[in-house]
């Protein structure tokens, strides 16, 4: 598996974290692979054949907030073009009305860049494709007025790691806690604590597959969950298993191919 992360311009950066590009090459029979949840929302730009319960997914689709993993499966060469947004940014990005949508395809303008990005990636210039991602992305964003209350908000959460009560959330955007949730909701389709949530979960996650001997108590403490109970009841809810069942697999299991959103697990201190 090829993995490369490429920076966002400084005019985006509010509502993107980067661009990033995935090549598999996995056989001539169909591979199932596992994404897990997390605090970002995607959009996929797909150059193969990736499938969702049978059915194939058209190009380009969304990944949202899951609560739960999601299982894909793929046969041959299978290419990715993903952005990944703050899911309180994304459907603004898209002028689209926001809501607690998982895997989804959309309709939208942007399907269009689908034949200009799939030329870069057969003439082997992944450059050329993110630089039109870019592009398109920066034009769509000079278009939205920019919402401090949230950029705000979404900042302390990052900050924090999801470990941040939703009053200290408000305090951070400087508003009350009322209409931060209903602007929050507005943009998201989610609660600042929803978001929250995974955020903090995908510490955890990306903690226990870099470093699956890492204490579970005291990781527990360090990011502010009640007690490792807590902790765990928490991990099982978003991951179906416990942490010490996910660190034993990350010892054990090839970090080749593990989900094609997996390799934000680089976004771990």
């Amino acid at each position: 598996m090829l993995h490369e992360e490429f920076d966002t311009p400084a005019d985006l950066r509010e509502a993107v974290k980067c661009f990033w590009y995935n090549r598999w090459d996995f056989g001539p029979q169909p591979s199932s692979f596992e994404v897990l949840p997390d605090g970002y929302a995607e959009i996929i730009f797909c150059f193969g054949r990736v499938a969702r319960d049978g059915a194939v997914l058209r190009s380009p689709f969304m990944m949202g907030l899951l609560s739960q993993p999601v299982t894909f499966s793929a046969a041959g060469r299978l290419e990715i073009l993903g952005i990944r947004c703050y899911p309180w940014t994304v459907f603004d990005l898209l002028g689209l009305p926001s809501g607690k949508h998982g895997v989804h395809t959309f309709e939208h303008p942007v399907a269009q860049l689908q034949p200009v990005l799939a030329r870069h990636l057969q003439a082997g210039d992944i450059a050329a494709a993110v630089a039109e991602l870019r592009r398109y992305f920066l034009q769509a964003r000079a278009q939205l007025a920019t919402d401090s209350m949230l950029f705000k908000a979404g900042e302390a959460m990052r900050k924090a790691h999801g470990a941040m009560p939703v009053s200290e959330v408000a305090a951070a955007a400087h508003a009350t806690v009322r209409t931060l949730e209903r602007k929050f909701k507005h943009s998201s389709g989610h609660t600042v604590k929803d978001v929250s949530g995974l955020m903090r979960f995908e510490q955890v996650r990306n903690r226990l597959w870099h470093a699956p001997q890492t204490n579970l108590a005291a990781l527990a403490q360090e990011l502010g969950y009640t007690d490792q109970s807590h902790l765990s009841r928490e991990f099982k809810r978003y991951s179906g298993t416990t942490p010490a069942a996910f660190a034993r697999n990350a010892r054990a299991a090839s970090k080749e191919i593990v989900a094609f959103v997996q390799a934000r697990t680089g976004d771990a201190p």
